[in-house]
């Protein structure tokens, strides 16, 4: 089975939803292949913290500071459900281009840890609070996988990959992605698109039904 989805590190529903299909994968014994594709929730943001994620959310949303506050409370709680104690209150909001940028570079030289990567910078932003546009983040990430000090610092002090995140978002968008996270579902020649963070035995029915060949009289859009 083959998986290509649209997520950023910066969005929680991203995390959530990713936990939630990666424990639906494991629990129907499936070998996934993953792809991870970029799409930036803020892309204005820079590399050092200037907003609050509650002042990011007034101004991206248009919504009030008491409304930001419950969102995200809410957004608390339901990872909580899911066993995940992530504190998005509390998140260092930064640009997501460097992780995205390393995560291509994994993707493509070392596929085999590239997952494990992932999860690690989503801890790093939710549940540690980091500063993930920083190179020494990323890089205590990377290494942390036995990947090279030098070889990774090599890829985030320099422009490399910056233009592929762009093409990729660039491509996203002409293919109408509006929202993440994002998940398509390959096996064989047939494909399922699932928008949004599916309960965990939601996205198991999807896949069943999509192995069964059974997806055809459903509909998840």
């Amino acid at each position: 089975m083959r998986i290509v989805y649209w997520s950023d590190f910066n969005c929680p529903n991203s995390y959530i939803g990713l936990v939630r299909l990666k424990e639906a994968t494991d629990e129907l014994d499936l070998d996934v292949e993953w792809e991870m594709k970029p799409f930036e929730l803020y892309p204005t943001l820079f590399d050092t913290p200037i907003n609050s994620v509650i002042s990011e959310n007034v101004l991206k949303y248009g919504i009030t500071p008491e409304d930001a506050k419950a969102n995200i409370e809410e957004t608390e709680k339901i990872a909580l459900d899911d066993g995940l104690k992530i504190n998005y209150k509390d998140i260092q909001l930064t640009s997501s281009r460097n992780a995205h940028r390393l995560v291509r570079y994994v993707q493509k030289k070392h596929s085999d840890i590239s997952q494990d990567l992932i999860f690690k910078i989503f801890e790093a932003n939710f549940i540690d609070n980091k500063i993930i546009a920083d190179t020494d983040t990323l890089v205590e990430i990377a290494t942390s996988l036995g990947l090279d000090e030098n070889e990774i610092r090599n890829i985030l002090e320099s422009d490399s990959y910056d233009f592929e995140v762009l093409i990729e978002e660039e491509d996203a968008i002409a293919m109408g992605v509006d929202a993440i996270p994002l998940y398509f579902l390959n096996i064989s020649e047939e494909q399922l698109v699932v928008p949004g963070a599916f309960e965990k035995e939601d996205f198991k029915i999807a896949i069943m039904d999509l192995i069964n060949g059974e997806i055809g009289s459903k509909s998840y859009l």
